[in-house]
């Protein structure tokens, strides 16, 4: 292409509302870049740290020491460890109410828990909407850009008594520059949208199991302290 027609000429000869709709999409495809960085970098944290949290649980640590150290470690602990930091916070206030029946003391437990995996997975999926919204709705903001652009041109053109391909092609040329902004915008954040779903939907299958296997672990404890009439648990 010559000089007169390279993208930068094509969007400095655009009609000002498509290079309003140009500025508008590449601020959308630069906070969405933002967010997926972000996404990137929290998701990769959550996993090591889930991951480091389970090797110590499954480890033989007794549940009394995991907790202290989940106490001591609140602000730089994982998604999984809140979790079970949270299950035996309210265990043990119940044991404290000199509340004995197990099945109070699990369910307990249980939703505490589960109160603390619906703000962790809240926690992780947050900036996805802002990834759907800008994947869904940049190629409409990119077309509108290009049907003014293209209304522009012809009205601009409605004057002339004999129009040539030289004449017309530099109008379409720039109304088509929108068009591919919104494209460049939607893609990369329709691809990591799609990607970041998977990957949390792995993350919570993965915590959910978790849940499951420590009130499992609850429950054989409760029934070893029912027999012996202790009042803690103490490993698993």
């Amino acid at each position: 292409m010559n000089q007169d027609m390279s993208i930068l000429q094509l969007v400095l000869h655009a009609s000002f509302t498509v290079q309003l709709v140009m500025v508008i999409l590449l601020i959308g495809s630069i906070a969405s870049w933002a967010a997926i960085f972000r996404k990137l970098r929290s998701l990769k944290d959550i996993k090591a740290q889930n991951d480091e949290f389970e090797r110590d649980f499954w480890s033989g640590t007794s549940l009394n020491d995991l907790y202290a150290a989940a106490a001591q470690n609140a602000r730089q602990g994982g998604p999984m460890e809140r979790i079970f930091a949270s299950g035996m916070r309210e265990y043990q206030k119940l044991r404290e109410r000199r509340i004995t029946d197990p099945g109070t003391l699990l369910d307990g437990a249980r939703r505490a828990m589960r109160a603390s995996f619906q703000r962790e997975m809240d926690a992780a999926e947050s900036n996805l909407s802002f990834l759907a919204s800008v994947g869904s709705v940049s190629p409409y903001v990119g077309l509108f850009g290009t049907v003014w652009g293209i209304m522009h041109a012809f009205t601009g053109l409605a004057g002339l008594q004999q129009v040539t391909l030289a004449t017309v092609a530099p109008g379409i040329a720039e109304a088509l520059v929108a068009t591919a902004l919104g494209l460049f915008s939607a893609i990369p954040a329709v691809v990591a949208y799609n990607r970041f779903a998977r990957d949390i939907d792995r993350i919570a299958i993965k915590e959910e199991t978790f849940i499951e296997e420590f009130s499992n672990i609850l429950q054989r404890n409760l029934g070893v302290h029912a027999s012996a009439h202790t009042a803690t648990p103490t490993g698993h």
